[in-house]
């Protein structure tokens, strides 16, 4: 992957991950599904700097 590639996976993640955050804060969301979500944005990014 580019750099510019990778570049713009990391913003997603960590754009995704602070969304999760936040609705755990607000209460939206539990802590088994942060989480479980948190690992889905972590597989997303894996696979895409694999690329």
């Amino acid at each position: 992957m580019s750099d510019d590639g990778t570049e713009a996976a990391v913003d997603r993640f960590l754009r995704d991950v602070e969304r999760v955050y936040r609705e755990y804060d607000r209460g939206y969301v539990d802590a088994d599904v942060a989480l479980d979500r948190i690992r889905g944005h972590v597989d997303d990014l894996d696979d895409a700097v694999e690329d």
